[in-house]
C-alpha cells in the first residue's frame, strides 16, 4: 500500500518538474520562505534582524500595557451607561412608564406610513363608538429578551422550547468589568425576577482573559483573549431543572431472566447548560471540547459587545438588518476580486460570511 502511494507521489513529482511553471513556482516559494531568506543574509545583517526581533518583542509588551488601559477606560466608561441601562431595565419590567417626550421617535418611513387627517379622525371616531372594553395593556414590555433569543442566530442555537417560559422571567442583561489590580475578566449577570423554577435572582458567566504576549511565541499577540470562563450553580426547585431529564430503562437480569426498569438522568439541551462550561485546566482538550469551548467564547464575547450594549436594536431586528448589510457588502467585495481574475476557475470552498463575527480589538476569541 505504501509502496503505491510512493510510486504515485513520484510520478506527480517527476511530472511537476518536466512543467516549467510548476518548477519555476515551486523555486520562488523555497527561495521566498522565510528560513530561506534568514540563511542567505550575510552574518551583519542576520545581527541586526535579531535586534529588530528584540524591539518587536517589547513593541508587543506595549502594546499589552496599551490594552490593560483601554479596558479601565472600558470600565470608566460602564459606570457612565449603567444608569441608562438601568432606565432601560425599568421600561422594559414596567417599573416605570416613560414620559410622551421619551416615547417620541420619528421612523424614516413615518412620513409614508402617516394617515391623512381624514383618515384620522375617522378613525378616532369609530374608536369613540366601540362600546365594548379595550384589552388591557401590558405591563413593560414583555418577553423583551426572549424575543432577541429567538432573533439572534447563535442564541436560538442554543434555546430549547422548554427554556422558553423560563427566560421570560429574565429582566436584564449586565457586564461587569474586572476591578483596577484585579485579573482582567468580565462577568455577565442575567437578572431574573421571582419564578418556579429556581431559587437564584441572578445567574453569573465570569470570562477570563490575559493580555500579554505568549512567552514562546510573543509575535503571535494581537491583544486581549478570552483563556477561560467560570458559571454558577443554579438551585433548581424539584421537577424544573431543564438541564438534565429522565429517562426509563429495562434491564434483565442474566441468571433469573426477571426484567426490571431503572429510572435514569441524563444530560438535556438547554440554553442554562451555558452557566455549565468546560473547566479549562481539569479538561483534556479534544478537537470537539476545543470547539466548545470556542464557541462559548463567542457567545460571550458577543453578549459583552452587541446584545447588551444595543438591546433594543436586537430585540426589533434592526441590528440584525445592519450586521446582513455588513457582510453583503463583504461578500460582493470577495465576488468583484474573483472575477477580476483570469483563468480562475476552481473554487477553494464556499465562503459564508455569517460564520464571522466582527471582533473588537478590545478583546480577540481564542
Amino acid at each position: 500500500m505504501d509502496g503505491g502511494k510512493n510510486e504515485t507521489r513520484g510520478k506527480v513529482g517527476s511530472q511537476a518538474m518536466e512543467d516549467p511553471q510548476a518548477l519555476a513556482a515551486l523555486q520562488d516559494s523555497v527561495l521566498h520562505s522565510p528560513a530561506t531568506i534568514l540563511e542567505s543574509l550575510p552574518k551583519s545583517v542576520k545581527r541586526r534582524v535579531n535586534a529588530l526581533k528584540q524591539l518587536q518583542v517589547r513593541c508587543a509588551h506595549t502594546e499589552a500595557k496599551f490594552y490593560e488601559e483601554v479596558h479601565e477606560l472600558e470600565r470608566k466608561y460602564a459606570s457612565l451607561y449603567q444608569p441608562l441601562f438601568d432606565k432601560r431595565r425599568d421600561v422594559i419590567t414596567g417599573t416605570v412608564e416613560p414620559t410622551d417626550a421619551e416615547c417620541e421617535w420619528r421612523s424614516d418611513h413615518e412620513e409614508e406610513e402617516e394617515l391623512s387627517e381624514e383618515l384620522k379622525k375617522k378613525a378616532c371616531m369609530e374608536e369613540t363608538k366601540e362600546a365594548a372594553p379595550s384589552e388591557e395593556d401590558p405591563k413593560g414590555i414583555p418577553e423583551f429578551w426572549l424575543t432577541i433569543f429567538k432573533n439572534v442566530d447563535m442564541l436560538g442555537d442554543l434555546l430549547q422550547e422548554h427554556d422558553e417560559p423560563i427566560l421570560k422571567h429574565l429582566q436584564d442583561i449586565k457586564v461587569k468589568f474586572s476591578e483596577p489590580g484585579q485579573p482582567m475578566s468580565f462577568t455577565l449577570e442575567f437578572h431574573f425576577e421571582p419564578n418556579s423554577y429556581f431559587t437564584n435572582t441572578v445567574l453569573t458567566k465570569v470570562y477570563k482573559m490575559k493580555s500579554e504576549p505568549d512567552r514562546e511565541d510573543p509575535f503571535s499577540f494581537e491583544g486581549p483573549e478570552i483563556i477561560d470562563c467560570e458559571g454558577c450553580e443554579i438551585n433548581w426547585n424539584k421537577g424544573k431543572d431543564v438541564t438534565v431529564k429522565t429517562i426509563k430503562k429495562k434491564q434483565k437480569h442474566k441468571g433469573r431472566g426477571t426484567v426490571r426498569t431503572i429510572t435514569k438522568t441524563v444530560p438535556n439541551d438547554s440554553f442554562f447548560n451555558f452557566f455549565n462550561p468546560i473547566k479549562v485546566a481539569e479538561t483534556e482538550m479534544d478537537e470537539d471540547s476545543e470547539f466548545t469551548l470556542a464557541a462559548d467564547f463567542e457567545i460571550g464575547h458577543f453578549f459583552r459587545e452587541r446584545i447588551v450594549p444595543r438591546a433594543v436594536l436586537y430585540f426589533t431586528g434592526e441590528a440584525l438588518e445592519d450586521d446582513d448589510s455588513f457582510e453583503e457588502e463583504e461578500l460582493e467585495e470577495g465576488e468583484e476580486e474573483d472575477h477580476g481574475e483570469e483563468g480562475d476557475e476552481d473554487d477553494e470552498g464556499d465562503y459564508d460570511p455569517k460564520q464571522e463575527e466582527p471582533q473588537s480589538a478590545e478583546c480577540k476569541q481564542q
